[in-house]
């Protein structure tokens, strides 16, 4: 299924790169985004889908120092999260608390709850350990791994432990099992490693070149998503991997991100350089599968008829095609999880029939929300 954006917009004043699901929130639809502003002071929007589900509220917005490359929720505090920001060639990472509004829309300064300031080189990401209340962090830069141990009420963050991955390698991004705790995934220029949080070593290494991201499939265990510049989305099982158990093309140019979806089990999103966002079914419903979770989506997408006997399956559910830039920030909703959202941008001004609702007079960025339905 093909076609453009038709989700629900919200335009950024400044260009922004990240997003994230607030899935602490369990009453609302949320989402925060961070902008990327050289000159101007940059901002944290936290986002809110109306009751309705018929358009966005900005709920809070807030002011940050510096220009947000990463930023991500906290999984058991809405009010949490963390941000890897710059200043000029210097990059630092913080964990931030949204103040309380009393009903007012924005605040002049984010709450700064502890610096993550043992790094030397540039920082990557942080991740929060993946579900329920833990003090756990871990922040990667180009070359190491950081476990930290948060303590909110005293507002400190400490290193519980440190390793390199080496000079020959420069690490780019990695996720948290959400299965096993204990282990996590890094992706570097030439390969994924997987490490032990407990011994802080490498366990394993998938030798893949060009990876920009990597996801975990949330209800399946073992299985890992790879996003690879040129060949495409490849879905791993830890437990083999020399070869990848399946394949989806991706996109016409390189495939940049993967989100997988938080409840529905191999429903994966992807973004690419060519303006693209799109939906995958890795794998078919199977036909005695009548009470899968699956069944809550619209599957007959997937299915050309080729005979009275015969189906051929498609992976590609949806293809949003013409958003305005190369590479969009994706989110799934984790208290919705047939609702993603994609933020992307090209540095440009869109159609003024497109922002004559918005207070801006130049909209750098939209964000676009999508309910599968």
């Amino acid at each position: 299924m093909q076609g453009g954006s038709t989700g629900i917009g919200y335009g950024l004043k400044y260009q922004a790169r990240c997003i994230s699901d607030v899935k602490a929130d369990t009453d609302h639809t949320s989402f925060l985004t961070g902008t990327l502003s050289l000159k101007e002071e940059n901002e944290v929007h936290l986002i809110r889908l109306s009751s309705g589900g018929t358009e966005l509220i900005c709920e809070g917005l807030f002011s940050h120092p510096n220009e947000i490359w990463d930023l991500a929720s906290c999984p058991f505090d809405q009010r949490l999260f963390s941000t890897v920001f710059s200043s000029g060639e210097t990059y630092g990472a913080a964990v931030w608390q949204i103040p309380e509004l009393y009903g007012q829309l924005s605040s002049p300064q984010l709450e700064s709850v502890a610096s993550l300031d043992a790094h030397t080189c540039k920082i990557r990401c942080v991740l929060w350990w993946p579900t329920g209340r833990h003090d756990k962090l871990v922040s990667i830069d180009e070359q190491n791994l950081f476990l930290w141990s948060l303590d909110t009420s005293k507002k400190t963050a400490q290193v519980q432990s440190q390793e390199s991955a080496g000079m020959l390698h420069y690490l780019s991004g990695g996720a948290w099992d959400p299965h096993d705790f204990n282990n996590i995934c890094l992706t570097c220029d030439s390969s994924v490693q997987l490490w032990d949080l407990r011994t802080m070593k490498k366990t394993d290494t998938i030798d893949r070149a060009h990876v920009r991201n990597v996801d975990y499939d949330m209800k399946k265990r073992y299985m890992l998503v790879t996003a690879e510049e040129e060949s495409g989305i490849h879905i791993w099982d830890l437990r083999k991997l020399k070869f990848p158990v399946a394949d989806l093309p991706g996109h016409s140019h390189w495939t940049w991100t993967v989100k997988c979806n938080p409840m529905y089990e191999d429903l994966i999103l992807s973004a690419g350089t060519d303006s693209a966002v799109n939906l995958w079914l890795a794998s078919p419903p199977s036909g005695d599968d009548s009470t899968s979770d699956r069944s809550a989506f619209h599957l007959s997408c997937v299915f050309m008829v080729i005979d009275a006997t015969s189906y051929y399956f498609s992976p590609l559910l949806l293809e949003l095609t013409g958003l305005p830039s190369l590479y969009p920030g994706l989110a799934w909703s984790s208290r919705e999880p047939w609702i993603f959202a994609s933020l992307s941008y090209d540095g440009s001004k869109p159609n003024p029939a497109e922002t004559d609702h918005f207070s801006y007079a130049v909209i750098d960025d939209v964000l676009h929300i999508q309910a599968l339905v």
